[in-house]
């Protein structure tokens, strides 16, 4: 009997391998920056969802280096433990003033925020509604959690408005990490108001979007019951947070067991996180580059096959076929930029595509030099 692990292990390997849908890890240097190097091979580096350049930022390192001074290395237990510090109630409080709300939740990563709101929240009566094209943790956690699910298609207001009925949660994220598109917040609240709870991940919108980049909500005019911030992409750390009232928050605090029982974040990058914060807020130049790029792209590559226009640092170009995802993002490597490959089931199958993403460190000829190649690859 302890074969069949093996043989099924094995076999799923082997299918994948002949499906092209094979992924492999790929250790680089400086792959939070815009200059990847693998081996002593530099690349123009398309792949990173460091949007505003903060991942390799020197003040943020400082911040995270003066964290360390002051609270040492790791938290040394969970948050209801001993885990919880000055550092992560200042966090907290900073994340409150600068979006909104009450409570703020910490968590290890974006993936662990999703399945704990959605572990913690959802009861055997309850109606969960997602849209169809939400990231992996949410609808993972939608399928374990106790309450039905159900996806409404893609941004469809009056899909979703049918299937609300009775304790419904809504879930929804504010930008589309493969598409790059934005949800209708303002509709999906106006849907949902005194009908049922909204949540949004904004991964993707936090930081870039927004006035002081506070994100997909502010920018649409909504503040949904519960929002999910992350910070590992236009914060250059990692972690998240979700923000809520405080009651919700209380009950977080007693119910969600990816916060109860794992070991807190440490301190210094809790006090790191709020510097994060602060520069985020104040210093627009990083969004106004990022806006300047934008223009500049959609100039470059609009007329290509595959092209896809969005608001937001990513711009995916849609080729069809896994394989020939893959050979194109082997071609551009040969011509030292770095992009990746995106398949099934990542995507939808005939949907596989270069997932390229913008950065505040990028320049217009770097901009221009990918449109150079993904012209002749794919136009000949």
């Amino acid at each position: 009997m302890t074969q069949q692990f093996s043989q099924r292990i094995a076999s799923s390997l082997e299918l994948r391998k002949r499906q092209g849908l094979h992924r492999q890890l790929s250790a680089v240097s400086n792959g939070n920056t815009t200059s990847l190097r693998k081996y002593n091979q530099e690349f123009v580096n398309f792949s990173s969802n460091d949007y505003l350049g903060l991942a390799a930022d020197k003040s943020l390192a400082k911040a995270w280096q003066k964290g360390i001074d002051i609270y040492g290395n790791g938290s040394g237990a969970s948050p209801l433990v001993t885990g919880f510090s000055y550092a992560h109630q200042a966090l907290e409080e900073r994340l409150c003033t600068w979006l909104g709300y009450s409570r703020a939740i910490l968590f290890s990563s974006g993936f662990s925020a999703n399945q704990a709101m959605l572990f913690a929240l959802m009861e055997k009566q309850d109606l969960l509604l997602q849209d169809k094209l939400n990231h992996a943790s949410l609808i993972e956690a939608g399928l374990l959690c106790p309450a039905s699910m159900k996806r409404f298609h893609h941004n469809d207001i009056s899909h979703l408005e049918n299937q609300i009925a009775g304790n419904t949660l809504v879930v929804t994220e504010g930008v589309f990490s493969m598409d790059g598109d934005l949800s209708p917040l303002a509709d999906i609240a106006k849907a949902t108001q005194g009908k049922a709870w909204l949540a949004v991940d904004d991964a993707h919108g936090i930081g870039v979007l927004g006035e002081e980049g506070k994100g997909s909500c502010q920018r649409a005019g909504i503040k949904p019951q519960l929002l999910v911030v992350t910070f590992g992409k236009a914060f250059g750390l990692s972690g998240a947070a979700i923000m809520c009232d405080e009651m919700t928050g209380e009950y977080l605090t007693q119910f969600a067991r990816h916060h109860v029982y794992s070991t807190a974040i440490p301190p210094s990058q809790a006090h790191a996180l709020n510097e994060a914060v602060n520069i985020i807020a104040s210093q627009q130049w990083r969004r106004d580059k990022l806006f300047e790029l934008y223009h500049y792209y959609d100039q470059q590559l609009g007329t290509l096959p595959g092209y896809q226009y969005t608001q937001t640092p990513i711009k995916p170009v849609v080729v069809g076929d896994a394989a020939q995802s893959i050979q194109l993002a082997s071609d551009l490597k040969q011509k030292g930029l770095w992009l990746t490959a995106i398949r099934p089931p990542t995507v939808a199958k005939g949907k596989a595509r270069l997932r390229i993403t913008l950065t505040t460190n990028h320049t217009k000829q770097q901009v221009e030099q990918l449109a150079t190649e993904l012209h002749s690859l794919i136009e000949g």
